[in-house]
């Protein structure tokens, strides 16, 4: 149950690195545009000083730590597919919600499938152990 738990904590970690680096580009976007330098190593100097992507780098560190200790248990053929799939669906719908970024019929339906493979590795792996 531990080791499920870690891999449910680095799912959620993993889109909120995510998630958290995109809010910190925009928030340097937004600042560029309002005319603050554009060169290089203002932008470097931005995002080492930005909140939000200091928030995702420490989400990173968490979502790393959780995955380690899910491995443990899990086969990484297992663990990395959840990982990534549900880690998709997981920033696709934060990031509709939260950047207004539009998700098309297609997308909804990838999301439908990615899912039902997820359940489809998921119970195969589970009878075979």
């Amino acid at each position: 149950m531990i080791y499920t738990l870690a891999l449910v904590v680095s799912l959620v970690f993993c889109a909120a690195t995510n998630l958290l680096i995109k809010a910190g580009v925009r928030a340097i976007e937004a600042q560029q545009q309002a005319g603050t330098d554009l060169s290089i190593l203002a932008t470097v100097k931005a995002t080492v000083c930005s909140p939000w992507i200091i928030a995702g780098v420490i989400c990173g560190a968490v979502n790393l730590i959780a995955y380690v200790f899910a491995l443990k248990k899990f086969p990484v053929s297992l663990a990395y597919p959840i990982l990534i799939s549900v880690g998709y669906v997981i920033i696709i719908g934060g990031a509709a919600v939260w950047f207004s970024e539009k998700l098309t019929a297609w997308q909804m339906v990838g999301v439908g499938i990615i899912m039902v493979g997820v359940w489809v590795v998921a119970t195969g792996m589970a009878k075979t152990a």
